[in-house]
């Protein structure tokens, strides 16, 4: 078992303030394999002075220092990749094939993106006689989840460092350790003392801790709708920043030229990736009316084909849910589809056959599902794909935009055109046309409940600056 007890303060693992201790499970086995404190108000004060005073030297620094400093944590991150991909299958369950080669190599991408923008971006604009400048808006706060936990770590510590930030970490108390490697690298990098902080706790207390800190100017949170309004709620008393990336029930709309048994299969393949923990999930299939019946035996067989069982085996495609409490949600869920009248053509409640412990999700598809549903309306956060039908491409996309999110969205068309001018009309932040991957180059973030922000590169970045005009600053012919 891993003692995560401490906590990174000021350049130091220091001994927490409170006592109470909390137990971190691995989801395939229901078996505790770290134990974290829980942070108090202390704690958070301790960190965010720490990172208060750093800020007033790093914030300094120039483009070169930090250059050189995000090219040490990528090679210290690089040398303990296979470190981080066992920590993250342990602690929320991702098959360790698929840690290795997305989870981990995520984050690493994400740092080496900052890296890039920041050698390659000048952020400064001559606008006549006055310049436009960048400069790093403060001391931030940082809340991530479990789903993607060096993904959403490093796409808002790499940009942070690289705009001369400084920072304090609330990682997720259900998958700790990944954020604990991740401090003894940024150390083992030279990140000077107080620029990084990090502390272990719970929402209620640690992260509201954090986002009604009065001395913090940005708080940048990824997780549900509901808890980014309480995290919104707690910053407005000092009108810091906020930056959401929150929930999301993205669309597919599959037009009627597509090659329709290679993009099922993959739609719904794509969706029991990370088993379905995924914000940007495209969980909502539209197909055609007239192709219903051709999509459902090809959903329900792509379905049937995944590989559910033991993460840590190399041939397994979808391992548990990240937690007991998550499992039950996903079960409630999927019996409310059953409820409502959706009609279950693959998976359903219970273990999967031949497992007897865990928190593993059968591969779910339901077909007849109309937009009024419960599981066409609510983030399931679980391997379940909702079928539905339209008849025109209009109201394709009137059904992906009847939704009270809008992070994500995908096309697929033989003709890229079309697809392009269907995504046009889509609310949504991102649209992927033909399987198009993401681009960490490219922002990320939604419209409507989805939050509001953006990460990932330059984008990413110029989160944590704040714009200042110099006027008079270039001299008047």
């Amino acid at each position: 078992m891993h003692n995560l007890k401490k906590f990174y303060i000021n350049g130091q693992w220091v001994e927490p303030n409170g006592s109470d201790v909390l137990d971190v499970f691995n989801p395939a086995t229901d078996e505790v394999v770290s134990q974290i404190c829980l942070g108090t108000q202390v704690d958070v004060d301790t960190a965010v002075d720490a990172a208060v005073l750093a800020f007033e030297s790093f914030s300094k620094t120039d483009k070169a220092e930090r250059i050189a400093l995000l090219e040490r944590i990528v090679e210290c991150y690089a040398a303990r990749a296979e470190e981080l991909a066992i920590a993250t299958t342990e602690e929320m369950g991702a098959p360790i094939g698929f840690s290795r080669q997305a989870q981990v190599m995520a984050g690493l991408g994400h740092i080496k993106v900052a890296l890039s923008v920041l050698k390659k971006t000048d952020f400064n604009e001559v606008m006549g006689s006055t310049t436009v400048v960048k400069e790093p808006i403060g001391v931030c706060g940082m809340i991530t989840p479990w789903n993607w936990p060096l993904n959403q770590i490093t796409c808002k510590v790499a940009p942070a460092i690289a705009a001369g930030c400084t920072m304090v970490l609330k990682p997720s108390e259900v998958a700790p350790r990944t954020a604990h490697i991740f401090a003894e690298i940024l150390d083992e990098a030279g990140v000077p003392a107080g620029v990084f902080n990090l502390v272990d706790g719970d929402g209620p207390i640690v992260g509201a801790a954090l986002s009604a800190h009065p001395k913090l100017d940005l708080i940048s949170f990824t997780g549900s709708t509901e808890a980014g309004k309480l995290v919104s709620i707690a910053a407005a008393e000092n009108l810091k920043k906020v930056s959401l990336e929150l929930g999301g029930k993205s669309a597919n709309i599959i037009l009627d030229d597509a090659d329709f048994a290679k993009v099922i299969k993959r739609s719904v393949k794509g969706v029991m990736g990370n088993t379905g923990q995924s914000c940007n999930a495209q969980t909502r299939l539209l197909v055609p009316e007239d192709r219903l019946a051709e999509t459902i035996e090809i959903a329900q067989a792509a379905a049937q084909s995944v590989r559910t069982g033991d993460p840590m085996a190399e041939d397994t495609a979808m391992g548990p849910v990240v937690s007991q409490l998550q499992w039950q949600r996903v079960q409630a869920l999927i019996q409310k589809g059953i409820d409502e009248g959706a009609e279950l053509i693959a998976g359903g409640v219970g273990l999967p056959d031949g497992l007897d412990k865990g928190c593993y999700v059968q591969p779910t598809v339901f077909a007849g599902v109309t937009p009024e549903m419960t599981i066409a309306r609510e983030e399931i956060f679980g391997p379940v794909v909702s079928i539905m039908t339209y008849k025109s491409e209009e109201e394709a996309i009137a059904i992906a935009n009847d939704s009270i999110y809008g992070l994500s969205g995908s096309v697929y068309s033989a003709d890229l055109e079309r697809a392009k001018a269907v995504a046009a009309q889509m609310r949504t932040g991102m649209v992927h046309l033909n399987g198009a991957p993401a681009d960490a180059k490219a922002p990320f973030g939604g419209y409507k409940q989805s939050g509001n922000g953006r990460e990932w590169g330059r984008y990413g970045m110029e989160e944590f600056m704040e714009t200042k005009a110099l006027m008079g600053s270039i001299p008047r012919d």
